[in-house]
Order: structure tokens, then C-alpha cells, then sequence
């Protein structure tokens, strides 16, 4: 990637880290432009709730969350061993870690990828989380990958962490809490929208997501109305009813 798209994705994803701060479009941006930056295919994360018990948070396709869900279940997987231990796992050949993850790394390689890869979100000594890497080829991920994918993490943790130097611990559990929250009410919105229009959630995600864009609203807002009341939006809910809206030359918003 050019050092001019690269500085383009760290200006997007600081520019969530503003005072309406939404937790769950942040980190779904950042999977999906970690993603794109690296020579990996697909991107996950976790994230530690309020019992330091990690949870499901974002991935940029749908059978990326499914294999982080898969983590979670059986308690074994990359993301896993990473918040454990707070160190990154690179450069793993699935094929030759079924010993280490007996489970998990078959259902990776039944999925399609072929090595993995995961980053803590780490500030100090505190482990907030994982971001998971997964590539469809074998190989080392390039070391310039790697210090751009760990950069992305800290700048994540750094957004997660960042009302720490205001507010109090208990405060950031609760702000952690609610994102797990929402995370709930977008995938079933997701569903709502995929029934809808016939289409996958992975479309019905980006649908959701360039309307939010387009009229500001916070995607976890629009998530809400999608499920407690559909007819609030009935530009986006009803079938048939989608109509694309042109964006500015040259802009990087929608994959």
C-alpha cells in the first residue's frame, strides 16, 4: 500500500476518537482497514467485557466472526492465547498447528485461511482484547505488516482507553459494557435488513453502515431504530427501497 492510502487509513480510523465516540463503528473501520493495509485477508476482534471474559466485537467478514465465535465456544484459538499471554501470535501455518489448536485450527482451514495471526490490545501491563489476523496463503506476514497492524491495535486500545485520563476505571467498564451491548443489537439488525432485502449480512452491514454515514447518525442508533422500530426508517427497511448515494472523488469510507 502507498505511504499516502497508509497515512489515509490512520487519519480514518483517528478520526473516531472524537467526543461521540462510538465504540462499535470504530472497531468494525478498524478490522476492516487492517484488513486492507496488510497482506492478510480478513480481520477479528475481541474484546474483554466488565469480567475480563472476552467477547465478540467485529470482524470484516462474516466467516472471520463466525471462526472468532468458534474461539470463544471451545476456548482455544489465537486471539485467545494472545490476551492470555499479551504477546502477538505471527507468521502460524494452520496446518502445522493442530496440536496447539486442535479445534480451532481444522475450522480455520476448513473456512478457507491458511496461516493466522493476532495482536494484543495492550497499554502497559492492562490487556483490553485481540485483534486476529487471517490469510488465505502461507508465508511469514511481511515485517512493515506487522508494525502497521500493531500500530492499528495501539491505536485502538488507545480509543478504548482514552477516557481513562478523565474519568474513572468503573466509568470505561460500563463504556466497554454498553459496546457489548450494542454489538447484540447490531448483528440483529444485520438480520433484520439481510430478511428484508434478501441479501447476506455482510450487505446488510454495509448498507446499515453508509446510511449512518450519510444522514450522522451513530450506527448503533440506526442499529436500535432497525430493531425496536423498523417503520422509522422505512428508506433502509423497506425491500426494494435502496438506493445508492453517490460519495466525494477518491473517497475511502466504503470498502
Amino acid at each position: 500500500m502507498a505511504a499516502d492510502q497508509l497515512a489515509e487509513v490512520f487519519v480514518e480510523v483517528a478520526d473516531t476518537l472524537v467526543d461521540d465516540f462510538d465504540v462499535i463503528e470504530f472497531l468494525e473501520t478498524l478490522t476492516k482497514r487492517t484488513a486492507e493495509v496488510s497482506s492478510a485477508a480478513s480481520a477479528g476482534l475481541l474484546l474483554a467485557d466488565a469480567h475480563g471474559q472476552l467477547q465478540y466485537m467485529a470482524a470484516s467478514a462474516e466467516s472471520v466472526k463466525l471462526l472468532e465465535l468458534f474461539q470463544l465456544q471451545y476456548q482455544e484459538g489465537p486471539c485467545l492465547d494472545c490476551f492470555r499471554t499479551g504477546t502477538a501470535v505471527v507468521n502460524t501455518d494452520l496446518h502445522d498447528a493442530t496440536m496447539r489448536w486442535p479445534l480451532f485450527a481444522p475450522r480455520a482451514v476448513e473456512a478457507g485461511f491458511l496461516s493466522v495471526h493476532a495482536f494484543p490490545l495492550r497499554h502497559r501491563q492492562k490487556v483490553i482484547g485481540a485483534l486476529n489476523m487471517f490469510s488465505t496463503h502461507t508465508g511469514r506476514l511481511e515485517p512493515t505488516d506487522v508494525r502497521i497492524v500493531q500500530a492499528l491495535a495501539d491505536i485502538a486500545t488507545i480509543g478504548l482507553l482514552q477516557e481513562r485520563s478523565v474519568r474513572s476505571a468503573e466509568v470505561l467498564t460500563e463504556q466497554l459494557q454498553g459496546a457489548l451491548n450494542s454489538r447484540i443489537t447490531i448483528e440483529q439488525a444485520k438480520g433484520v435488513l439481510a430478511r428484508t432485502h434478501g441479501i447476506d449480512v455482510n450487505a446488510a452491514f454495509e448498507r446499515m453502515r453508509e446510511y449512518a454515514r450519510r444522514d450522522h447518525h451513530r450506527l448503533t442508533d440506526i442499529a436500535l431504530a432497525i430493531v425496536t422500530d423498523p417503520t422509522s426508517h422505512p428508506d433502509l427497511t423497506t425491500a426494494g427501497t435502496h438506493q445508492a448515494h453517490p460519495t466525494s472523488a477518491g473517497s475511502s469510507d466504503y470498502p
